[in-house]
């Protein structure tokens, strides 16, 4: 068990529990864990997904001003139901991404599993987009990614990001549930999402809103 992934344990459990709670730290946290599992999984042959972390903090730092600035009037993200069209052009653009990760890894890299890496960094992709724009599908994705990514994880010895990874499953049930009740009611969660780096200037809290969960 090395260093590296005990800080990806730590800052990933960090990340995907401030998402949950619609915390903006969530960002910070997540490029900070973006860089530890680089090094790691690079060191561990899973090229696919250390290709990964390079993309999540161009799409960390998007989905960093998206949540503070790409709502209406450029205040807060609200959560939204994932629209139709965006699933079917995500699945596509995966499935396609998929197929163009496994001709490269097969072909040029050594890749220990080079299928599964493929698939599980295509599908993380779509996942962290949709959590960018708060579309509830998001948690869909990482919970069908993450299932994936325990057998995979645990294939290559790596037993505490494994654990982790399955910690993420019942992390994702409860994102699932708390976006969907934020949708309901966009009080629930309010003070969460507007709590953390760069949140001076957005709208106060309503003194009726329901207190984050």
């Amino acid at each position: 068990m090395s260093v590296e992934e005990i800080l990806g344990f730590v800052t990933g459990a960090a990340c995907v529990w401030l998402a949950v709670r619609q915390n903006v730290w969530t960002f910070p946290v997540g490029l900070a864990n973006n860089v530890v599992f680089l090094v790691l999984f690079t060191g561990t042959g899973l090229y696919a997904n250390a290709g990964l972390q390079v993309v999540y903090l161009v799409l960390g730092a998007l989905g960093w001003y998206w949540w503070l600035r790409g709502g209406e009037d450029r205040g807060r993200l609200v959560v939204h139901r994932t629209p139709r069209a965006a699933w079917v052009v995500g699945l596509v653009a995966a499935a396609a991404t998929t197929a163009a990760l496994v001709a490269v890894l097969t072909t040029w890299t050594d890749s220990a599993v080079p299928f599964w890496d493929a698939l599980t960094t295509s599908s993380s992709l779509l996942a962290q987009t949709m959590l960018g724009r708060k579309w509830i599908g998001n948690w869909w994705v990482w919970i069908a990614t993450d299932v994936v990514l325990v057998g995979l994880y645990a294939s290559q010895g790596l037993w505490l990001t494994a654990a982790l990874y399955v910690g993420f499953v019942a992390l994702c049930v409860q994102g699932l549930r708390e976006w969907s009740a934020a949708r309901r009611d966009p009080g629930v969660g309010l003070a969460a999402s507007t709590a953390g780096p760069g949140a001076v200037g957005l709208a106060p809290v309503p003194d009726d809103a329901e207190p984050a969960r």
